[in-house]
């Protein structure tokens, strides 16, 4: 049995292509990530598709769905997340994608993608040997929060905290270095908004804590790339202090020369200082001196839904 899941979220579509062994264990086939940037605009008080993001992420889906199909795909599901969810014409981004790629995407809720979330980390062989700790997932338009207890998970919230949502909110022109305030202004933001949440803080002393998105991703990158080892031998465990110095060299660069640093991507370049201000601001109120990166997030999740 071969499952496909296309994952539509704010800052690119993914694909993950598993299948199930005879020991039970979700493979990887196939993982693609198709950065399209459909959720432009998501940081408006009435956010909406616009036309050529609403294209291109028809012609992602269309391009991801055909490439599962010649896989030999015979399970296939397609999911959109925050920004597609908080669009006013959502539905209309959903029936185009129908009638193009013949696939009909389930937009989820916050608790949806959170519960998603928590099953796929749960199928991460690095991850067996935690039993409680935190999951922090960082997306182009959500935050999602999750803490387990007994590899279970006992709470989850969504929150409206994405890196392309803040970024349209807080910063004045994502083209120019961070501004100091700017900075602050995101920092506080974050801090109010999670707080108000009621999700635990600080983290329990002898719980894990765990990252998942582009971020945590794009930070390895440029990690494995400065250090010349590849992304596979690099280390998954990020202080916080890796963080506070990626964030010190990059957040004071223009976009164009941020576009220059190898392991970043052009296409996050405008959102990536705000995404390393979000995460730095989870750490003061949790207590957190590292994040152990996982890439087994939402996708994984479904896929083990599917091959059950």
């Amino acid at each position: 049995m071969r499952a496909a899941i296309v994952d539509v979220g704010s800052n690119s579509i993914k694909l993950l292509v598993a299948d199930r062994g005879q020991t039970g264990v979700i493979g990887e086939v196939l993982s693609r990530t198709l950065e399209v940037r459909i959720g432009s605009g998501i940081g408006s008080e009435s956010p909406s598709l616009g036309e050529e993001a609403i294209a291109r992420g028809v012609a992602a889906v269309t391009e991801l769905v055909t490439e599962a199909r010649l896989l030999g795909a015979d399970r296939l599901s397609g999911v959109a997340t925050s920004a597609v969810r908080d669009a006013s014409n959502g539905a209309e981004f959903i029936e185009r994608v129908r009638s193009a790629a013949g696939i009909e995407l389930r937009i989820l809720s916050g608790l949806e993608e959170a519960d998603g979330i928590g099953r796929g980390l749960t199928t991460d062989p690095a991850l067996a040997g935690l039993s409680d700790f935190h999951v922090y997932d960082l997306g182009g338009g959500s935050l999602e929060c999750l803490s387990f207890k007994s590899r279970r998970v006992e709470r989850a919230v969504s929150l409206p905290l994405g890196c392309v949502r803040l970024t349209e909110m807080l910063v004045a022109d994502p083209t120019d270095p961070l501004p100091d305030a700017d900075a602050e202004r995101i920092r506080a933001h974050v801090k109010e908004v999670v707080t108000r949440s009621g999700f635990p803080l600080p983290v329990p002393p002898g719980s894990g804590v765990v990252g998942t998105g582009g971020t945590l991703t794009t930070v390895r990158s440029i990690q494995a790339a400065r250090t010349g080892t590849g992304f596979a031998r690099s280390d998954p465990l990020i202080p916080v202090s890796c963080l506070r110095d990626v964030l010190r060299r990059i957040g004071s660069l223009p976009v164009g020369a941020r576009c220059k640093i190898p392991g970043l991507p052009a296409s996050r370049a405008d959102v990536f200082p705000t995404a390393l201000v979000t995460l730095l601001a989870l750490a003061d109120l949790g207590d957190i001196r590292a994040f152990r990166h996982s890439l087994r997030n939402l996708r994984w999740g479904l896929a083990a839904a599917l091959l059950a």
